[in-house]
């Protein structure tokens, strides 16, 4: 077979990755439903918010021993059967949340949907890997974090409302049967790899989980990246995870904090679409991480202290339109700094780390939050702190050879 006819690029390559993309954004959505309404779940399970807080806590805490494994199985077992325990994991478990009828049964649930996460979250270059040629597949991986954070909006959102229409259970049960949907989509239409490679066999990525690690801690670079995910991401996960408790003190309703916290992720959204293209066209990497880390700081001053609901609004908005734009760059970042490690190495590293100082954050905002009123605007001062430290970080990073190379 001549150079020509040994690969071909399927149209069916969007159906897998629309199928993987739900299941992703069904998993996140399980995730975060609790945050918009703390206090209500609080009252609902009779516990207090510190334990509603647990149910978000989880996923990171679990994602920290399920990592790797999940990494060695995506590479061992590949799509069908490592990402489908990821898909299977969501499906009953969501399912079987939205019949808890106590605390303990729905922390048991949300472990169970807990250990699904790294199944999807790390397997999104391999989807794209598998399925698209190489100039396809930034995009393919971009739109595989799209639907993180599609997820995370719809519940931040959603949850407000639909507890207030059927409950706390009936929120539960209808996240529960989208999950099983999600689930049964995956196995129906995703295939393990099209008939022929989408690209070169030079251009086939192949995982080298624990040589790829070795290899990027001993780039100065990628280790200052590293730093600037564990306080950047770790600060995202516990902003969304405390939303409604971040608020409250002002004055706010559940409702109004599912609309910060979705207006959050839409201009996440929409600053992961258009910097990292600005990024892509000037051939820059790192001024785009220096814009990214100074507006996501300017915008957490805003959250912490506005005292209104439309600044608070302006805040979330520039908040996530800059501090999530850093993520699709600073993973492309550390692929081209780390290359030729396969770029799920370096973006397991860099989510793991996010997942390491949620969880030291989202205890320590509920820690050291006000005894007498709730506030959080101590810790939340702290956190600041930490953003402007990431900044100094990025204004001593290099652009990676690859694009030095190019020019």
């Amino acid at each position: 077979m001549n150079e020509k006819t040994s690969y071909q690029v399927y149209g069916y390559r969007w159906v897998v990755l629309a199928a993987f993309m739900f299941i992703l954004a069904a998993n996140q959505l399980l995730w975060i439903s609790f945050a918009p309404i703390t206090s209500t779940a609080a009252a609902y399970y009779g516990v207090d918010d510190l334990g509603i807080g647990l149910l978000s806590l989880s996923f990171m805490a679990v994602f920290i021993v399920f990592s790797i494994p999940a990494s060695w199985a995506i590479d061992t077992y590949g799509i069908r059967v490592a990402v489908g325990i990821g898909a299977a994991l969501t499906g009953i478990f969501g399912l079987l949340r939205g019949f808890a009828s106590d605390y303990t049964f729905v922390l048991i649930t949300q472990i169970g949907i807990a250990i699904g996460q790294p199944f999807l979250l790390n397997a999104t270059t391999t989807v794209a890997a598998r399925w698209f040629p190489a100039e396809d597949r930034a995009t393919a991986a971009g739109l595989g974090s799209l639907a993180s954070y599609l997820g995370i909006l719809t519940a931040l959102v959603l949850t407000p409302y639909l507890t207030l229409r059927s409950r706390i259970d009936g929120m539960l049960l209808i996240y529960g049967v989208v999950a099983m949907v999600a689930a049964v989509v995956f196995f129906v239409l995703v295939r393990e790899r099209p008939p022929t490679p989408p690209c070169p066999p030079e251009q086939e990525k192949r995982s080298l989980v624990f040589d790829g690690m070795k290899e990027s801690l001993r780039i100065r670079d990628f280790i200052l990246l590293m730093l600037v995910f564990f306080v950047g991401l770790g600060i995202f996960n516990s902003v969304t995870t405390w939303i409604e408790d971040i608020v409250r003190p002002r004055g706010f309703s559940i409702i109004q904090a599912g609309n910060m916290g979705g207006l959050m992720i839409f201009g996440g959204i929409l600053g992961a679409l258009v910097i990292p293209i600005l990024s892509d066209r000037v051939r820059k990497r790192v001024p785009y991480l220096i814009l990214a880390v100074a507006g996501a700081t300017l915008g957490l001053v805003g959250i912490t202290f506005a005292p209104s609901y439309w600044l608070m609004m302006i805040s979330s908005f520039i908040f996530g339109f800059f501090l999530l734009s850093a993520g699709p760059i600073g993973f492309q970042y550390g692929a081209e700094l780390t290359h030729p490690t396969p770029e799920g190495t370096s973006n397991g590293m860099l989510l793991l780390m996010g997942q390491v100082s949620g969880i030291a954050l989202i205890l320590s905002l509920d820690a050291f939050k006000s005894p007498d009123t709730g506030s959080m605007t101590a810790p939340l001062v702290v956190m600041i702190g930490l953003l402007a430290g990431c900044l100094l970080l990025t204004t001593r990073l290099h652009e990676p050879k690859i694009f030095l190379t190019e020019n």
